[in-house]
């Protein structure tokens, strides 16, 4: 008798237990914002979105209590940075070289940067160029960490890329060799491929990868219905990667019109970063000089470029039909302050506020082929929120003032008790 009263007390709880999570699930829940912008060009004053399941149902007029007034704040959909390096970071001595540092120091780093990144409203992120994207990625998804949703390249192509060893360090691989390193790490589960068709802009920024290999890997990738994210600086490069048929060019600091224009006709994104990455590495210029081609030389020719790449930026908005999305490259020192890019965008490029945004919001998330899912207000979509103080459109650097961020229905940053 006493078992059967045991078991039959253990039923109800376990039922009470499944009926508050169900009730939990089901729960809608509302924010009431002063001032909207949508991502998509929109805007709406005195507005409340209802959110059930993580997903928007509604946007429009309510009375009556909400979840969250933000009826002081302007809200806008979670920022999206399609370039970054969340695993960067400066080790324990203040370098960037990390002596000392175990893998586990290393993913704690990431998970810091994860933390800041999102509470600055970036609830989407690219984290391009290394396999231990992905081991940040799980760790933050098992152990429901605050952090964005992260995409990955696993890894990245470049000119050696699954060359054998036979030919010495200087050999470079053959169109086939880098077919297979794309199809090896589209085995690994990447979400995209990142290729690195010229040098760095510490090294002059030529092109270092054949238009035959562009071809192959960006060939190779579209095959597999993967994008590319392609490292390019000369318009050599930015040329030969677009007529191969890659999706997406990173940098640019030397376009041209020409190659501007031919991305426009092509359709390809154009993901200029202008305002975080060189002034980054200008302000740590003690933390990583000395490492690898962190040179005098390296440096003289960032801070060189800076003007340039202000200048390149004001054509790319006068031409027509270029889709230019929202990357920063934030390595060690810049994770968390994301958002300086749109502000350098307006203030110094001359972008308009309400066009920065979109960048930052629904074009990036096209970018990712993420449409349907981030980018917007909209019901339908993930509820991916921010709320600032301030107008954006009147002063870009409200978008600096984060109040309030929702990742997927989840409160992550509330300005309430």
């Amino acid at each position: 008798m006493l078992r059967l009263l045991l078991s039959t007390l253990v039923l109800v709880s376990c039922a009470a237990a499944m009926g508050s999570a169900l009730s939990a699930q089901t729960r809608t829940t509302t924010i009431r914002a002063g001032r909207l912008l949508d991502g998509r060009g929109g805007s709406q004053k005195d507005v409340v979105v209802a959110i059930q399941d993580g997903r928007i149902t509604s946007v429009g007029v309510h009375r009556g209590p909400v979840t969250f007034d933000l009826s002081k704040y302007t809200l806008l959909p979670g920022f999206i940075d399609t370039h970054v390096h969340l695993l960067w970071h400066f080790g324990k001595d203040g370098r960037f070289d990390n002596r000392g540092e175990t893998p586990d120091d290393r993913l704690r780093a990431g998970v810091e940067n994860a933390r800041v990144t999102v509470e600055h409203g970036f609830t989407t992120v690219q984290s391009v160029g290394e396999a231990g994207d992905a081991e940040l990625r799980r760790k933050l998804d098992a152990e429901h960490l605050p952090g964005p949703r992260i995409l990955t390249s696993y890894g990245q192509v470049n000119e050696r890329s699954g060359r054998s060893r036979e030919g010495g360090a200087t050999a470079l691989a053959t169109p086939d060799q880098l077919r297979q390193a794309v199809r090896g790490l589209k085995a690994s589960g990447a979400d995209l491929i990142k290729i690195f068709a010229s040098a760095s802009i510490r090294e002059g920024g030529k092109q270092t990868m054949s238009d035959e290999q562009l071809q192959a890997a960006c060939g190779e990738a579209k095959a597999l219905g993967l994008r590319t994210l392609v490292h390019a600086h000369s318009p050599e490069s930015i040329r030969a990667s677009v007529l191969a048929g890659c999706t997406q060019i990173e940098h640019g600091n030397f376009a041209t019109d020409d190659v501007l224009k031919l991305m426009a006709e092509k359709g390809v994104y154009f993901d200029p970063n202008i305002g975080l990455v060189l002034q980054n590495y200008l302000e740590n210029k003690a933390r990583f000089l000395g490492i690898g081609n962190y040179t005098e030389e390296g440096f003289a020719a960032m801070e060189k470029a800076l003007p340039g790449v202000i200048e390149m930026f004001k054509h790319a908005l006068k031409t027509p039909g270029l889709k230019i999305v929202y990357g920063t490259d934030a390595v060690a020192g810049a994770h968390g302050r994301n958002i300086e890019e749109a502000v350098v965008r307006v203030q110094q490029g001359g972008q308009q506020p309400m066009d920065a945004i979109v960048s930052l919001t629904s074009l990036s998330a096209a970018s990712l082929q993420m449409s349907d899912t981030i980018g917007a207000i909209a019901p339908g979509l993930q509820a991916d929120l921010v709320a600032v103080e301030g107008d954006p459109i009147a002063d870009i650097t409200a978008l600096r003032r984060v109040a309030f961020v929702m990742r997927g229905g989840v409160a992550l940053r509330n300005p309430q008790p």
